[in-house]
């Protein structure tokens, strides 16, 4: 799978709507909330253009359940894909290129205030959003073909600012 890093697509978000609806009229009443996360939900971002949805659900017995509604609109089922606790989900397009990746977590997961503080943080932040989005484009281009030496290369700018994402997000509730 080549890395490709593009310039941030306004479209995402309406993808991101549709994809939720589909899921949506499939799951019903098993999810909770969808929301938009990822480098796609982050505008002006240089981004890997693959749609990330954040699945919240009550019960996460019940959604593994529903697999095969999940098949069905095109997504394989990855189970907790080194995340206890979390369903991955992914969907490629015709040529085999990712398109979209669900992260489903049960309500109340600390996962799931991980990921919204990251990506409210950066919205927040257009300096950091700037400055992560030309370290994925560096990592594109030193890695095009290496998926885990690009994902090690993010993971230490990820962490610093997750963890300041959160203290403003938590001071942000209070």
């Amino acid at each position: 799978m080549r890395i490709v890093v593009v310039t941030h697509d306004p479209a995402w978000k309406t993808e991101f709507e549709e994809e939720a609806q589909r899921i949506l009229r499939v799951l019903g009443d098993c999810v909770s909330c969808l929301h938009h996360i990822g480098s796609t939900a982050i505008p002006g971002i240089l981004a890997k253009p693959v749609i990330d949805i954040l699945m919240e659900v009550e019960n996460i017995v019940e959604l593994d359940k529903t697999l095969s509604a999940m098949e069905g609109l095109g997504y394989e089922s990855m189970g907790e894909f080194g995340i206890p606790g979390r369903r991955y989900f992914r969907r490629s397009n015709a040529l085999g290129v990712r398109t979209h990746q669900v992260h489903a977590f049960e309500a109340g997961s600390p996962d799931i205030a991980r990921h919204l503080a990251f990506r409210d943080y950066m919205i927040a932040h257009p300096t950091e959003a700037g400055a992560y989005g030309e370290l994925k484009l560096n990592l594109a281009r030193e890695f095009p073909e290496d998926i885990h030496r690009y994902m090690d290369g993010k993971d230490p700018f990820i962490k610093e600012h997750e963890a300041r994402a959160l203290a403003w997000w938590m001071n942000r509730k209070a």
